[in-house]
């Protein structure tokens, strides 16, 4: 059981989009300077020997706070992700993959998302470092960066922590 204050903490931009979590530390820390006010109390209170504090769900920024729209990182777990544990060439569903380059980087191919799919291991040795035509494959979809929507983002939170749900599925 991880410690009250490192649970996650959802945090709200002004006009409730979901900015990122944050630790219940961090975000007692907010409120309490009045950066911020507490939208959910789920959990109870923190209890100081003087005092007794409500222990935040959620809480939502007193101010706007302005960022450049957030990007999916390109890494092996989110194109697991995207492909949703799936080999792209065989459609095995497993947790077993490799990351395949559609086109071979030392043919030319390039490391973004639209080149990177999952592949099984005997599919990515039976591709090799040919093109899917020349090695008489296909791919069942065509590789695409994923959208980083607020439940793309935060869905892996939103199972342990359903009060959550309602924020993040209007953005």
């Amino acid at each position: 059981m991880q410690p009250i204050l490192q649970l996650p903490v959802l945090v709200l931009n002004a006009n409730y989009e979901p900015l990122n979590v944050s630790s219940v530390r961090r975000a007692m820390g907010l409120v309490l300077h009045g950066k911020a006010e507490l939208v959910l109390n789920g959990r109870g209170m923190v209890r100081t020997p003087s005092d007794a504090f409500p222990c935040p769900s959620i809480i939502r920024l007193g101010r706007m706070v302005r960022r450049p729209r957030p990007r999916v990182k390109l890494s092996k777990r989110e194109v697991f992700r995207r492909d949703g544990h799936t080999c792209q060439y065989c459609g095995q569903r497993t947790h077993q993959l490799t990351i395949d380059h559609v086109v071979p980087r030392r043919h030319g191919g390039s490391h973004t998302w639209s080149n990177v799919v999952a592949a099984c291991a005997p599919c990515n040795r039976r591709k090799g470092g040919k093109v899917p035509s020349k090695a008489r494959m296909c791919l069942r979809r065509k590789p695409f960066e994923p959208r980083p929507t607020a439940s793309y983002r935060f869905g892996n939170y939103t199972a342990a922590h359903s009060k959550w749900q309602p924020f993040i599925d209007g953005w």
